[in-house]
């Protein structure tokens, strides 16, 4: 690995923390009892929180690390509706009925609107563009799954997703790996630590309280009907208990723990090469995304001078720098022009996986919870945490047609991935069968 490829002052924490660094931990003392119990300060959790005060429930926040500092504020800050859905199973019909998954499809693209509608009644500060998205079809037989997928989208009575022929690539992005591609147009991007960080704002405005690096060691029903909750900060009684810890839920919550395949995913930020540079590359300047099993999914910086790029550089838990030095020989050989441009941050967080690939709301034994967002989690988590909340309050006009899903497990599985770098392996398989070669990188003197 060359260290050319690092620009001077490389480091390795997320891009998005320059902008806005994860708060420090909490030092109040917490409240013996509240009414609400959040555990997980992520956008699920905070949403939640939102939602639990504007109807003059005052929620406790809590996390083990600082408030946001998880996927929430390391992710793409890419989104969009229904369209994920599309993206995770292609067989949603013939697994759920197509019924069912008009129904899922509606509340998907209504999360995208309902997001948008959020944004501005809160003000938050947060670089969202509805930009579109494309999707690259990186063989020949995605095609057909794209075009599916696009038909799927748009039996919401919609439009909004429409097909790119391949001599229409270049127009998207400056690349000849991709066989054609599907554009969406109810897609777009923000930046996810000023989201989180408005988020935490408006939920502390609703009359949450936030508390950082406060861990949960467990929890148990009291007589009363509410929860005991054993912290690193003391016990608390909470009346209504919400569990929303996604990628990073770990022993203290093991029914939860066997329901989620945490996932490493990974991220570089490339030097300043300014808006010129970066529009002949991203000529859309959308956010962006691809159809092999390895995928990568990529977007330019707020100001436009940068590009970020992420994917699974590793399937095993990898350090940043090596991560970086492999997203970037990825970045490069989807678009050679960028061979001289150097990164200047890598880092990675925890996605959530469920074990049928789709998002997760409800009730277990009294405890609420939203996870498995299944790597598209800024619009999901967001909807979820406001139904969840909702449905805590009791006053749901329309529950939400995912809390209806069955949150499966397997055999066995306690929540540790040991299975992960066989799946990655077969992943690898899958993609070099259909045809995808990633040229070794020439590292420079």
């Amino acid at each position: 690995m060359s260290d050319a490829i690092f620009a001077p002052g490389f480091v390795e924490r997320p891009y998005w923390w320059e902008a806005a660094p994860p708060p420090p931990p909490a030092s109040a003392a917490l409240p013996d009892e509240v009414e609400a119990l959040i555990v997980g300060g992520g956008i699920a959790g905070l949403s939640a929180a939102i939602e639990l005060g504007r109807n003059g429930v005052k929620a406790l926040v809590i996390d083990r690390e600082a408030i946001g500092w998880g996927a929430s504020s390391r992710n793409g800050g890419a989104l969009s509706g229904a369209g994920s859905l599309g993206k995770v199973r292609s067989d949603l019909a013939e697994a759920f009925g197509k019924e069912y998954v008009s129904e899922l499809m509606e509340e998907g693209e209504r999360a995208f609107e309902d997001f948008e509608s959020f944004v501005a009644r809160e003000g938050l500060d947060c670089d969202y563009v509805r930009s579109g998205r494309f999707v690259g079809a990186h063989a020949p037989k995605a095609l057909e799954t794209l075009k599916r997928r696009i038909e799927l989208i748009n039996s919401a009575g919609t439009e909004e997703a429409f097909f790119v022929p391949r001599e229409r690539v270049a127009e998207e992005v400056a690349t000849d790996r991709f066989f054609g591609g599907m554009m969406l147009r109810r897609a777009g991007s923000l930046h996810p630590a000023k989201y989180v960080r408005a988020l935490a704002g408006a939920a502390a405005r609703h009359g949450a309280t936030l508390a950082g690096g406060v861990e949960m060691r467990g929890y148990a029903r009291d007589a009363g009907g509410g929860f005991v909750v054993e912290t690193s900060r003391g016990r608390i009684r909470a009346r209504r208990l919400m569990i929303a810890t996604n990628g990073y839920t770990g022993g203290a919550a093991p029914w939860f723990r066997r329901r989620l395949i945490p996932v490493a995913s990974y991220m570089i930020a490339t030097e300043e090469i300014g808006e010129e540079r970066v529009r002949k590359a991203l000529p859309t300047l959308r956010v962006y995304g691809d159809t092999k099993k390895v995928l990568y999914y990529f977007r330019p910086s707020p100001d436009h001078k940068r590009i970020l790029f992420g994917g699974r550089a590793s399937f095993v838990n990898a350090d940043t720098r090596a991560s970086g030095a492999t997203l970037h020989r990825f970045l490069v050989d989807l678009i050679p022009d960028l061979a001289d441009v150097r990164i200047t941050h890598s880092w990675k967080g925890n996605v959530a996986f469920a074990f049928d690939m789709m998002p997760h709301l409800g009730e277990h034994e009294g405890v609420h919870y939203a996870m498995a967002c299944n790597g598209s989690g800024v619009v999901t988590m967001t909807h979820l945490g406001t139904a969840v909340a909702a449905s805590m309050l009791g006053g749901a006009n329309k529950p939400s047609a995912f809390a209806r899903l069955a949150f499966p497990t397997k055999p066995l599985y306690t929540g540790h991935p040991w299975f992960l770098p066989f799946v990655g392996l077969s992943y690898q398989l899958r993609d070099r069968l259909d045809g995808w070669r990633v040229a070794p990188r020439k590292d420079a003197a």
